[in-house]
């Protein structure tokens, strides 16, 4: 699956190319410091997105799971797990959020 950039984020790399070339670059070297795979990194990273309730970056990182091999019971299990932590209206609201990208993308 091809991972299509929001429009939203298009414009402001549009209009800050500089900015976003450093926020990608270290998207980059945030991933590469470490062991742990790209997988686990972007379900790491859409836990972190449901834990501050961003729907658009659930939806980015449900997408970026996708494309890097999770499959939807991973992706459900990952925000699932923030229960104890995020509470359960805010697990509800990110299962809903990665919904909208595993529908279309998975046919689930």
């Amino acid at each position: 699956m091809e991972t299509i950039p929001a429009k939203q984020y298009l414009k402001i790399k549009e209009r800050h190319p500089d900015f976003l070339s450093a926020v990608e670059t270290l998207g980059k070297t945030t991933k590469q410091a470490g062991p742990i795979d790209n997988k686990t990194a972007q379900l790491i990273q859409l836990s972190a997105a449901a834990s501050i309730r961003s729907e658009g970056a659930v939806h980015s990182h449900t997408k970026r799971a996708i494309s890097v091999g999770a499959s939807a019971d991973e992706i459900y299990h990952a925000l699932i797990l923030l229960t104890s932590t995020i509470g359960f209206p805010n697990v509800m609201a990110a299962l809903n959020w990665a919904d909208d990208v595993i529908e279309s993308s998975l046919g689930d």
